[in-house]
């Protein structure tokens, strides 16, 4: 249990040891730190223990008591004065109010009385203890939140919502120093798309940002937060010049980090400003300036005055970038040729376009394009597109290797489709052409050209379709299934060969005991009696 401390002073020994010896300083909530016999000693002894209550008579050799309570206010306005005085000094003592005494006490020294006084002392030092740690604890929460609170600045800063008249108060609050005279801002890109085996894209941008916060901070003043995925940085700058150094140290710490981190980091340089408030202008620049690394390549710095677009007309010929060989390598669906006609269609878009509106526009007719040839091909391109199904801005926002590697990956997908579907539409194909066979075989006009005819397919193709997928010629299933129900007949009906000829498709009963007898080496006639016979020696007597 917190106890105050009490500083008695009296130049008599006797009463200062009598009021230690009487009050129950422990159960009232304090302690006797020191004992003095004159102002001059108690000043001494104050500077050690620090006493947040002094008991002092009023008549002292040296100093007096109103004398060492002056002193003691000047140096701790805190502490509490109680004031020992005879009846014929109360009245001094109490004119004496300028010293802001608490409390007075008159001689001798009543116990309980002093008990009294010195419990209303207890809860006002109470309630001050309370408010000290009531503001400690708020200016403790405010220095913990600062951080949060600037970086709610900054973000407010290049979003253009602080206004003019609030700009310094802020700085002030927020203890940030921008004196300029020159401002910029840069925006500093990760790609997710090249991240190191065993780390996410989350902790590899952090090391990002703690790696330019380190390798920076000796050579730029600037203030380094993160907004909407990316590290921006608002730069404090000497002079306009200085952009041109900055752009060349973004540059080299571009090419460290993909070094050393295994990051492929491209960072967007605005323009120069002098005043604070423009820096929303700057961090525009910056965004746009970072958006050309589809044009000019990741990993780098890109400063928006370095950017010259050649003309306003958005359009391009796509006779230039030509969809026809990567349709081509999707139908025929072999891997390295889908995955070089896509990687040499998105070069040559990087090369063509010279604007940034040039590009998206490109990006989205290839997208436009893959979405018809889907449709033609009865196939969703949504289903192709990975994660991206709504969000179609995103494609275009990806830089060269990662829209290579987003189309290679869609267009596999495609070709895979195609594929199954392919190899689906052959198997129903055949199926049916077996159907036909099972249900017309009795026909004698029944043929390869027929069954085509029926199915609508080409007569070569099927055929060599047919024979891929069954392991035989048409004609000879054909053949096959006939003389499968040959014998059926044969065994289970007393017919003549004539007439299951006829059942089966043949017209002329010497060429049907030719077919039979090539099939299975016997006439049908020797046939039905070696294997009829068989089935009547094997068979039990109707007695068994």
């Amino acid at each position: 249990m917190l106890k105050y401390k009490v500083l008695l002073v009296d130049d008599e020994e006797e009463v200062a040891n009598m009021i230690e010896e009487r009050i129950n300083w422990e159960e009232l909530g304090f302690e006797v730190t020191g004992k003095a016999q004159n102002g001059v000693k108690a000043l001494e002894i104050s500077e050690k223990v620090q006493p947040d209550v002094v008991i002092t008579d009023i008549k002292m050799p040296y100093m007096n008591g109103l004398e060492l309570a002056r002193y003691m206010k000047q140096e701790n306005p805190g502490v509490r004065i109680l004031i020992l005085t005879g009846f014929d000094e109360f009245e001094y003592a109490k004119e004496a109010v300028h010293l802001e005494i608490d409390e007075y006490i008159l001689k001798p020294v009543n116990a309980n009385e002093l008990s009294e006084c010195l419990s209303r002392l207890k809860s006002v030092l109470d309630k001050e203890r309370e408010e000290k740690l009531n503001v400690i604890k708020l200016e403790q929460y405010y220095a913990d939140s600062l951080p949060a609170l600037r970086v709610n600045f900054f973000c407010s800063l290049i979003e253009g919502r602080i206004l003019e008249g609030e700009v310094s108060k802020f700085l002030s609050d927020y203890k940030i120093s921008l004196p300029g005279p020159y401002f910029c801002c840069a925006v500093m890109h990760t790609s997710q798309n090249h991240v190191p085996d065993g780390m996410s894209p989350l902790l590899l941008s952090m090391s990002v940002q703690r790696e330019v916060q380190e390798r920076l901070r000796a050579r730029w003043d600037y203030r380094c937060f993160t907004y909407l995925g990316n590290i921006v940085l608002i730069f404090n700058l000497e002079s306009e010049d200085s952009i041109k150094r900055l752009t060349d140290d973004s540059d080299r710490f571009c090419r460290w980090a993909e070094r050393f981190l295994g990051a492929v980091v491209t960072v967007g340089i605005g323009k120069v400003y002098g005043e604070l408030l423009s820096v929303k202008l700057s961090y525009e620049g910056a965004r746009e300036a970072l958006s050309y690394r589809v044009i000019y390549g990741a990993g780098r710095s890109i400063n928006i005055e370095d950017i010259t677009p050649k003309g306003q007309d958005i359009s391009m010929q796509l006779d230039d970038i030509d969809m026809n060989a990567v349709f081509k390598s999707i139908r025929i669906g072999v891997r390295e040729d889908v995955e070089h006609a896509v990687r040499l269609l998105v070069k040559k878009l990087k090369d063509s376009a010279k604007t940034i509106a040039q590009h998206n526009f490109t990006v989205m007719e290839i997208v436009g394009n893959l979405y018809r040839f889907c449709g033609n091909n009865h196939m969703k391109f949504e289903d192709h597109a990975g994660n991206i199904k709504t969000d179609y801005e995103e494609i275009t926002r990806m830089d060269e290797s990662a829209l290579s590697d987003w189309l290679v990956r869609v267009s596999l997908s495609i070709s895979e489709e195609l594929k199954n579907a392919r190899k689906s539409s052959l198997c129903y194909l055949i199926e049916e052409a077996k159907n036909i066979v099972r249900d017309c075989y009795s026909e004698t006009d029944l043929s390869l050209d027929t069954v085509c005819s029926k199915l609508g397919v080409s007569n070569s193709y099927f055929s060599s379709m047919f024979k891929k997928e069954s392991g035989s010629s048409f004609i000879t299933y054909l053949t096959d299934y006939r003389m499968q129900q040959a014998v059926r007949l044969l065994l289970e009906t007393d017919e003549k060969s004539y007439e299951i000829a006829e059942h089966v498709g043949y017209e002329d009963a010497n060429y049907f005991s030719y077919v039979f007898k090539r099939r299975y080496g016997m006439s049908p006639s020797k046939y039905r009696m070696e294997h009829i016979g068989c089935l009547l020696y094997t068979s039990p007597s109707p007695r068994d």
